[in-house]
């Protein structure tokens, strides 16, 4: 039993992204319809990009957002008649998205060398930048701490990258899975859960919450570290991460050649979470991978990112 809050628990490759429409991005409760200003300010910047002539898409490729986008800078739909929290996604949101994407596949590719494979990257990436254009206030730094969990337990399968920088922090270095996901102490994870008593690592996107003190026990014995709550925003995949006590800590069992079993939680070494964690806490992102197809063709945050057609 764990004393304390308990531990319950690409390389390019070729795949195109999209630009994801207000209506494909998920939603949180918290989102805030955008002042009427911006809207106006949005609109007009529309208008000065379609000037010349009138611009439609192929029917098969113009979305909803990208329809009302066009048919305000005709005069097809009102401004009045549009949601400002639309318009302002479909203007701001779609050109960057692209290109920071690329910015970071490009600078990142060639610094982070050891995959199980180049979706790996790219996935995190992806996911990273479309969590960040749907919810901009809730990524207050920008840390991503990334693990490639297609890789086995005895080798180094932790990042934490700076996003603004394009660089990495620290990495590779090891990182535990949970328990019930492997059935030996050391290897490749095969069984990833969202269910509390699953003890199995839980794969998506998280955003890092407040350092706390952690203390747990391994081999009888009990130990204190730094700990980092964690809340899943990949729903149906992580989101009870937070009532399973799923969290980022250090603990004993994970040394520099390879990580022994946790109840679910990405722990790395004691000494590296003491200087990571605070990096990470209150508004970084953490990203964890696995080539399990499940999850790949459901997390909402990869559907967001990247071309599924």
């Amino acid at each position: 039993m764990l004393v304390g809050f308990p531990e319950r628990s690409y390389l390019f490759r070729a795949r195109r992204y999209v630009l994801p429409s207000a209506a494909s991005l998920p939603k949180r409760e918290d989102n805030m319809a955008r002042p009427k200003m911006l809207q106006n300010v949005l609109i007009g910047a529309t208008a000065a990009l379609f000037v010349g002539g009138r611009y439609m898409l192929p029917s098969h490729t113009q979305g909803p957002v990208m329809a009302t986008v066009a048919s305000i800078a005709t005069g097809e739909v009102s401004a009045a008649s549009t949601p400002a929290t639309t318009t302002a996604k479909a203007i701001t949101a779609a050109p960057g998205l692209a290109g920071e994407v690329k910015s970071a596949l490009d600078a990142f590719s060639t610094i982070v060398p050891k995959l199980s494979s180049p979706q790996a990257l790219n996935d995190a990436i992806g996911a990273y930048y479309a969590f960040k254009t749907a919810h901009p206030n809730d990524v207050k730094k920008p840390y991503l701490y990334f693990v490639d969990y297609g890789l086995p337990s005895t080798t180094t399968r932790g990042y934490v990258l700076d996003m603004s920088s394009l660089s990495i922090v620290e990495g590779p270095f090891t990182v535990a899975h949970g328990r019930g996901s492997s059935t030996s102490q050391f290897g490749v994870p095969t069984h990833f859960s969202n269910s509390s008593g699953s003890k199995a690592t839980s794969l998506g996107l998280y955003v890092a919450q407040q350092l706390y003190a952690f203390h747990g026990h391994t081999g009888g014995s009990g130990y204190s570290s730094i700990g980092l709550k964690l809340e899943g925003v990949s729903t149906g995949f992580n989101d009870k991460a937070g009532a399973r006590g799923v969290v980022a800590h250090g603990a004993p069992y994970v040394t520099p050649t390879r990580a022994g079993r946790s109840e679910g939680c990405p722990a790395m070494e004691p000494a590296r979470a003491q200087r990571l964690l605070p990096k990470l806490a209150n508004g970084g992102m953490v990203f964890l991978y696995a080539p399990n197809s499940h999850w790949l063709a459901g997390d909402p945050w990869l559907q967001a990112a990247a071309n599924q057609g």
